[in-house]
């Protein structure tokens, strides 16, 4: 489940388990381009001796920084360099996973050719596509639909995508759009919670009647 904190507003880097100062840059150079999104100084960086996966106090790399700022230059230079999309911080995001809190179709596009894990999964349990579906991100929604992603994938509270864009959204016109697009993505529309409610009833209890009627309309019961 993707929660509505995220992460804090960059900090500063000094003091990060970096490599050391050669005749060059530092991690902490790496890391602090990449949070602002100059890739010109990332490429530099690491051209200069610059660790690619060096990390932050908070374990962040700097594809997770640039990832989670949404820094598309500057994570496409990681990218090139082979930066890791699966590498895990201290709260155990990663910079695939992240992108499905912010929603960024652009990052998203940026790290599949870097072939991510799409079964790694967040601290709550959960795969990319959950927090994106609970969210409200459509564009970022339908274009994970088009890879492998397990639409199916039950996190750690027992709820699946379709569950979570139900339980946590509004049902306004964003959250329709998720669960068509969950639906037409073959979704299962019985896995029941651990109590056993179905996405419907839970849709139903919601009063979100345009979601309860297209799972209606689908056959789930």
């Amino acid at each position: 489940m993707g929660r509505r904190a995220f992460l804090a507003s960059p900090v500063a880097l000094t003091g990060c388990g970096a490599a050391p100062r050669n005749e060059g840059s530092t991690g902490v150079d790496l890391l602090e381009a990449a949070a602002a999104g100059d890739a010109r100084a990332v490429r530099v960086a690491l051209a200069d001796g610059a660790e690619l996966e060096a990390r932050d106090p908070a374990g962040r790399t700097a594809l997770l920084l640039a990832a989670t700022y949404d820094r598309v230059e500057a994570a496409e230079a990681l990218v090139a360099a082979g930066a890791d999309p699966d590498a895990l911080d201290g709260r155990h995001d990663t910079p695939f996973l992240v992108t499905g809190v912010t929603g960024s179709v652009a990052m998203l596009r940026t790290l599949l050719p870097a072939r991510p894990d799409l079964t790694i999964r967040n601290r709550y349990g959960g795969i990319a596509l959950i927090p994106a579906c609970e969210r409200g991100h459509v564009p970022y929604v339908r274009e994970l639909l088009k890879t492998a992603i397990d639409v199916d994938h039950v996190n750690d509270l027992g709820w699946t995508a379709l569950l979570e864009a139900i339980i946590l959204g509004d049902g306004s016109r964003p959250y329709v759009e998720i669960v068509t697009l969950l639906i037409a993505a073959g979704a299962d529309l019985s896995i029941a919670d651990d109590d056993g409610i179905t996405p419907r009833r839970h849709a139903e209890a919601r009063r979100q009647t345009g979601i309860a009627a297209l799972l209606e309309a689908a056959g789930a019961r």
